[in-house]
């Protein structure tokens, strides 16, 4: 098995993508539901985060207002920074355990669906391929404007906030381009979840671990015969 990293940038149509790839079947690690999934009340990021930013970001619910944290971290890069040393670490590790869990189902690759796989690149040397779902800058001007309600200088500001699509295009092994239709995203996917299938990634350690496997079970069975006999 072997992995691999999904990415994009604001309203450049990711969740198009991941919705195709589900329908085909394959593993998709979420890390921003993980990332709200670690912050939940009495867990540890939780606390820390309570601790660093105050109760003034909490609902009355108790648990942490994304909005009202958004708005800190967007103005406040050393806050941005404080936020990611804290809650990295626990979605990286939850993020390992449902690897495991692929593993062990038989998957032949799992993808990883970060948001800013590029801009912390701590990720990118375990990925085999690095997947970019891409579009064309006035077109995701546009799409974030429609989609947020955003004025033009809002939108800028929050696109400007992160590494620009064309950077990433030249960090990539793939790229997808959603500046066209659906159905044009669609065939791009298609053909890249098949090619990822028919790779030769890692064929020696499947032959590998094929070859213990049936070795295993040969020597169970003649163990069986053994004492059966």
């Amino acid at each position: 098995m072997f992995l691999v990293g999904l990415s994009g940038g604001i309203a450049s149509g990711k969740s198009t993508v991941v919705a195709v790839l589900r329908e085909l079947g394959c593993a998709v690690i979420d890390a921003d539901v993980i990332a709200r999934e670690v912050v939940q009340p009495r867990l540890k990021a939780y606390q820390q985060i309570v601790r660093c930013f105050g109760t003034g970001i909490l609902l009355e619910s108790g648990e942490i207002n994304r909005e009202a944290l958004g708005n800190i971290i967007f103005s406040h890069p050393e806050k941005r920074q404080l936020l990611n040393a804290i809650t990295h670490p626990e979605i990286q590790k939850e993020m390992l355990k449902q690897v495991l869990k692929y593993f062990v189902l038989g998957y032949r690759y799992v993808i990883l669906d970060i948001p800013l796989l590029f801009e912390t690149n701590r990720l990118t040397k375990f990925m085999k391929h690095t997947v970019l779902v891409y579009c064309d800058p006035q077109t995701q001007l546009s799409r974030l404007m429609k989609r947020n309600g955003l004025c033009q200088a809002e939108a800028e500001a929050r696109i400007a906030s992160q590494l620009p699509l064309d950077e990433k295009r030249k960090l990539a092994s793939h790229v997808i381009d959603n500046s066209g239709d659906r159905e044009s995203t669609r065939r791009q996917v298609l053909r890249l979840h098949a090619r990822l299938e028919d790779s030769l990634d890692f064929l020696w350690a499947r032959l590998a671990v094929g070859a213990a496997v049936a070795g295993l079970g040969g020597l169970v069975y003649l163990l069986l015969q053994h004492f059966l006999s």
